[in-house]
């Protein structure tokens, strides 16, 4: 949901800035929801697997990795490859979670530049939480589609990202050229 602060009952004094008001990154910055500890229970890694494509903004599903649109995008499009197993470290991972990983990071570079003309790629994991891993117990690897242009003044002065499509449709666009 966005809406305009000026739109808004107690917004403050009228003044000469628009605000966009995006509620929805509060339950983010506050950690709601956010796993604590290292254990699979209470970890949203573990629990999506288990929900429809759908309700579970899942993209695709291998053998041992899955791939799922981030709920606190960075863009629209911003996906993840997450294995299965409950696991931290990248040298945890078993040779053939390696192997799928990579290629499901392939298929996504492919399908996001498909589905939405993504001129460049963010790839990457933030491995433990003094690394900026949100949930460290269980690792996930970024592909964030880029776009010339995309950095603007929103969340550069505003830091606030305005994303322009809602993640079921990104979802359904990312799910067919996956597909394809």
């Amino acid at each position: 949901m966005l809406l305009r602060m000026h739109d808004q009952e107690g917004a403050g004094e009228p003044d000469n800035f628009e605000r966009l008001w995006t509620p929805h990154r509060m339950a983010y910055i506050k950690g709601e929801n956010k796993p604590v500890g290292t254990d699979p229970e209470g970890c949203p890694f573990d629990a999506i697997p288990a929900m429809s494509d759908e309700d579970g903004l899942i993209v695709a599903r291998g053998e041992v990795v899955y791939a799922v649109l981030n709920l606190y995008p960075y863009n629209s499009g911003h996906l993840m490859v997450v294995p299965y197993r409950h696991v931290s470290g990248y040298d945890e991972l078993t040779a053939a979670e390696v192997v799928e990983l990579g290629a499901f990071t392939q298929r996504a570079v492919r399908a996001l530049r498909e589905a939405s003309g993504a001129q460049g790629f963010n790839v990457g994991m933030n491995l433990g939480q003094v690394a900026g891993a949100g949930i460290a117990a269980h690792l996930h690897q970024h592909v964030v589609p880029r776009w010339g242009g995309d950095t603007n003044f929103m969340p550069v002065v505003a830091r606030t990202k305005v994303l322009p499509q809602l993640l079921r449709d990104t979802r359904r666009l990312l799910a067919d050229a996956w597909r394809g």
